[in-house]
């Protein structure tokens, strides 16, 4: 039963993002659970390089495109090649985002403008261009990389803590909006994964006092992201939408 549940043959996954870090890992996940591969980002050398691991000892088809998510004509086009290479996508996953740490009284309307378009925008207009086909068939998965910080908040972090809430808000209408078609929309809120994001805007106290707010007293595995991936992005996750599932190591258990 088990194995069947979690079976994507025939099926193909689009994840944004997925060069690196959590996107690379839900993208190796669902090919090594049959499913074709489209994965993309802003740099092709560092695409090609994930497409080869990806499909590593696999049979699965992984594909890539250079996409700027901030670019609203890119995004259409993502949706359109994807179709035209692969023929369907069943399983959705809107993971690129970014992160451009300000305080509220220090936050630059040009920065805002492109979190939102990114971390948010661009979710909802891939979702809009590819469901058309997932409700022909009825049967689809959309998966939101929504972030801890979507559930919380911490200082500095308002275009951030601000998208990745709303991405929490657009999974519930749309999960009403597809339900009938046997679609669900949902959200995975990862705490503290140390990939190339906060490895790069964080400082050494920052990530130690991030790991001291865990109850497992470690940073996540990009890894273990995959189990919760593939369970919203498969048939054994049939009955579960419109919600999020925290994946934290703890963070929020913690009150104090």
């Amino acid at each position: 039963m088990f194995p069947k549940i979690f079976d994507l043959t025939g099926k193909v996954a689009l994840v944004t993002g997925g060069s690196r870090g959590l996107g690379k890992a839900m993208a190796r996940a669902y090919a090594e659970a049959g499913a074709d591969i489209m994965i993309c980002s802003r740099d092709e050398a560092e695409l090609k390089a994930a497409a080869a691991e990806i499909a590593r000892d696999l049979k699965a088809r992984v594909e890539y495109r250079v996409t700027d998510m901030t670019d609203r004509a890119a995004v259409d086009q993502l949706a359109k090649t994807t179709l035209e290479r692969l023929g369907r996508v069943d399983v959705l996953v809107n993971n690129a985002g970014s992160n451009v740490p300000q305080p509220i009284d220090e936050v630059r309307d040009e920065d805002w403008d492109r979190i939102v378009e990114l971390n948010l925008t661009s979710c909802m207009r891939l979702t809009r261009a590819l469901v058309p086909q997932m409700k022909e068939r009825k049967w689809g998965r959309v998966i939101h990389i929504s972030s801890v910080l979507g559930l919380g908040g911490k200082e500095a972090r308002n275009a951030y803590c601000g998208t990745k809430s709303a991405l929490l808000g657009l999974a519930r209408a749309s999960a009403i909006d597809l339900g009938p078609y046997n679609i669900t929309v949902n959200c995975i809120s990862p705490g503290p994964f140390l990939t190339d994001l906060p490895g790069k805007i964080l400082t050494a106290e920052q990530k130690r006092q991030f790991v001291s707010r865990t109850a497992v007293g470690r940073w996540g595995e990009p890894d273990e992201i995959a189990g919760t991936a593939l369970l919203l992005g498969t048939d054994a996750g049939s009955y579960i939408t419109g919600t999020v599932i925290l994946i934290d190591g703890g963070v929020l258990a913690r009150v104090l």
